[in-house]
């Protein structure tokens, strides 16, 4: 018997305890090729993208979350969410193989269910991110700009307050991510700032090739602003 990319898990909603079932791709099928420079995988097989299962979400209650989302609810958000998610939802189950398009939704739900649920601003970041690679594969310029924006303002909300302590996401890496989407969406001012930054840390170690990143891209930003400064 074909053994198949993806498998099915059960699933338990952190929001209403209920069952579900998700697919999820078995590791030894995910081939990344390459990453770009804001570390979105190119797959070598396209037709199995790890990314769009990233998101479950609940048939029965519509909340939608990633593996990063804490199980703390705060005081009164079961309540919120019960209004603005479940009690609008219409039931229906984004289990087996997903399009491009279920897996913008299931980020989107999972978007509106982190913001709802007052989720880590380092949480929404990668949400958001995921959504601005989604739709630069399907070249929605406008989409993955509105997206990469709204990922670096996360990703800056984060910076200030630290709220990406103690999970995979480093203050240099944080950095990193905002100037290079600062970069991406031409606020060269911000890419500026935080690729030095990011460089400045050199003398730490144990982020070598990040801030060899942060050095071609700062040079990028440098070239960038010495065209504008030659058409002005």
């Amino acid at each position: 018997m074909e053994i198949t990319p993806f498998y099915e898990k059960q699933i338990v909603c952190i929001n209403c305890n209920k069952k579900f079932p998700s697919n999820k791709v078995r590791t030894k099928f995910i081939k990344i090729d390459h990453t770009e420079s804001d570390f979105r995988p190119i797959y070598s097989d396209s037709k199995v993208n790890a990314l769009f299962y990233n998101v479950f979400v609940c048939e029965h209650c519509g909340f939608s979350f990633t593996e990063d989302f804490t199980k703390y609810f705060a005081p009164g958000v079961r309540e919120v969410i019960q209004e603005q998610i479940t009690k609008k939802w219409i039931q229906h189950n984004f289990n087996g193989e997903r399009t491009i398009s279920q897996a913008i939704q299931a980020f989107k739900l999972a978007l509106l269910s982190g913001t709802f649920k007052k989720e880590k601003f380092v949480s929404l970041a990668g949400i958001a991110l995921r959504l601005a690679w989604m739709y630069r594969s399907l070249e929605n310029e406008d989409q993955e700009m509105r997206f990469m924006k709204m990922a670096r303002d996360y990703y800056i909300e984060s910076f200030s307050v630290e709220d990406y302590e103690g999970t995979q996401m480093s203050s240099v890496r944080i950095m990193y991510m905002i100037a290079e989407l600062s970069r991406r969406i031409n606020d060269l001012e911000n890419a500026t700032r935080f690729f030095s930054k990011v460089i400045e840390k050199q003398s730490i170690g144990g982020e070598a090739k990040l801030i060899d990143m942060a050095k071609d891209q700062w040079q990028l930003v440098r070239e960038e602003r010495e065209r504008l400064r030659e058409e002005v």
